[in-house]
């Protein structure tokens, strides 16, 4: 593979006949508390420093894949509808248009769009409202895929969650018939399938990329960060938080001794990575260097 990560370009790589390409939306704060849950802050700070706030800036790593016939993007950023109350909570940069521009593409190029979730930071492009104050598709000729459990969810608005689940991300893709809802795992394209890592949510979705002998995982919000790389890291955030433990480990079963490529949803600083094990046999990452 190779990374042409700098200050000029967006991080990007090779993965076989594919290229993957960060097209991120900028950068966000979140509760640090809230982001490690029960871990003590002692130990999460040296990761992962928090403001005066106890906030931390996280990424919005969208995944542009192109695969020579199709342009995907996987998961879209936080967008910008956020109302100011939540604008000003949050901080987002709002940048993933500009960034999809600098990769040559525009909203009409893009086929498919892939959310592992439904929660706002994952899917706040996915629509946009125009000055008539409609919602619509922002990719207008995009299929989107969703998993049917996830968009229920969203839907029940339970007092749990339901500040993560804003409606107009997703209900326009629906009533349009561009939402694909889908019921397990699947295949999207050949090279790209999708497979159910319940944990954040019940049925969070990874994306699964492989060619020419070589494999890549966007993980979503089951690994959200470099940080969290260690199995008990998980965040306040998940509903099922021995389901996340567990399918992490079912995750580095296979990554580690494999060689995946991971793709980090929210680090600011590390958005390719192998998973590696350290001379002590704990979960470390390595991240994918830039070529000089």
């Amino acid at each position: 593979m190779r990374s042409t990560v700098s200050e000029q370009t967006l991080p990007a790589t090779t993965l076989g006949n594919f290229e993957l390409t960060i097209v991120s939306d900028g950068t966000y704060y979140a509760d640090g508390g809230a982001m490690f849950g029960v871990v003590p802050k002692p130990m999460w700070e040296r990761r992962l420093a928090a403001d005066e706030h106890n906030r931390v800036r996280l990424a919005l790593n969208s995944l542009l894949i192109r695969t020579g016939e199709h342009n995907i993007i996987i998961d879209t950023g936080i967008g910008n509808k956020l109302d100011p109350k939540l604008h000003a909570a949050f901080e987002p940069q709002t940048l993933m248009m500009e960034n999809l521009a600098r990769t040559g593409l525009t909203t009409e190029d893009i086929d498919i769009v892939v959310n592992t979730h439904l929660h706002f930071d994952h899917c706040g492009w996915n629509t946009t409202r125009g000055d008539d104050g409609v919602v619509r598709a922002t990719f207008p000729r995009a299929k989107y895929y969703i998993q049917r459990g996830e968009l229920e969810r969203a839907h029940e608005q339970h007092e749990r969650d339901r500040s993560s689940y804003l409606t107009d991300n997703y209900d326009p893709l629906v009533r349009s018939g561009q939402a694909v809802l889908l019921d397990g795992d699947a295949e999207i394209v050949p090279g790209v399938r999708v497979q159910v890592c319940a944990g954040h949510t019940r049925h969070h979705q990874c994306v699964i990329i492989t060619s020419e002998g070589k494999t890549a995982c966007y993980i979503g919000d089951l690994v959200p960060t470099t940080a969290h790389i260690k199995p008990t890291w998980v965040m306040g955030y998940d509903l099922f938080p021995l389901e996340t433990i567990a399918n992490r480990h079912r995750y580095y079963d296979e990554a580690v001794p494999q060689r995946w490529l991971t793709i980090f949803t929210h680090d600011v600083d590390t958005p390719f990575a192998y998973v590696t094990r350290d001379a002590k046999a704990n979960y470390a990452t390595q991240a994918l260097q830039p070529q000089p």
